[in-house]
């Protein structure tokens, strides 16, 4: 994880910022998919509430110049601002960026009453607690490319360490271990 990317998405009036943020993360999902890769971390260096307009890559030098021949942005590169392949600095720290799931769903609720698990009063109850413990943190909303069903990808950001830890990461760029050089 020596080396990176920054991919800086470029919106205008035909693109909003979060519908292309979702297209370039979901495009780079399918690359990491096809490559089969658990070498390649991801993170939202403009972090603060909602993720910003920088997606940054993180791997080996071969690696992300194999990425960037891949072509993989297609007619999305017009709406971004690709960086060189560049050094990680020396100083920078380490966090883990991971996917946050909710314990309670619509898609739950209705697994439940198709089988009988919850009865009507218990699935008013189940969507006002639902409802109530709603989730704050950034998200990216995604097309399923085998269903098209849409959903979205909660994003955890670990506490801010000095040194790396190694892992894998997933066709996300996600791991619940791994950290990714923050800087």
């Amino acid at each position: 994880m020596d080396y990176y990317i920054d991919i800086k998405i470029q919106p205008d009036a035909e693109m909003r910022e979060n519908v292309l943020m979702n297209k370039v993360y979901s495009k780079l999902h399918k690359a990491l998919f096809d490559l089969n890769t658990q070498d390649v971390g991801v993170s939202f260096p403009e972090f603060n509430v909602m993720l910003g307009r920088v997606l940054r890559l993180h791997a080996t030098e071969k690696k992300m110049e194999a990425l960037q021949q891949s072509s993989w942005l297609g007619g999305l590169v017009g709406y971004c601002q690709i960086s060189p392949v560049s050094i990680v600095p020396d100083n920078s720290q380490y966090r883990v960026v991971s996917r946050v799931q909710t314990t309670m769903s619509l898609a739950k609720l209705k697994r439940l009453i198709k089988r009988g698990s919850i009865t009507e009063s218990g699935a008013k109850d189940y969507k006002v607690k639902m409802f109530s413990k709603g989730m704050d943190n950034p998200y990216l909303e995604l097309e399923s490319g085998s269903n098209g069903h849409k959903h979205r990808r909660y994003f955890c950001f670990g506490e801010l360490i000095n040194n790396p830890v190694s892992g894998e990461f997933d066709s996300f760029g996600l791991s619940k271990t791994a950290t990714v050089p923050w800087f």
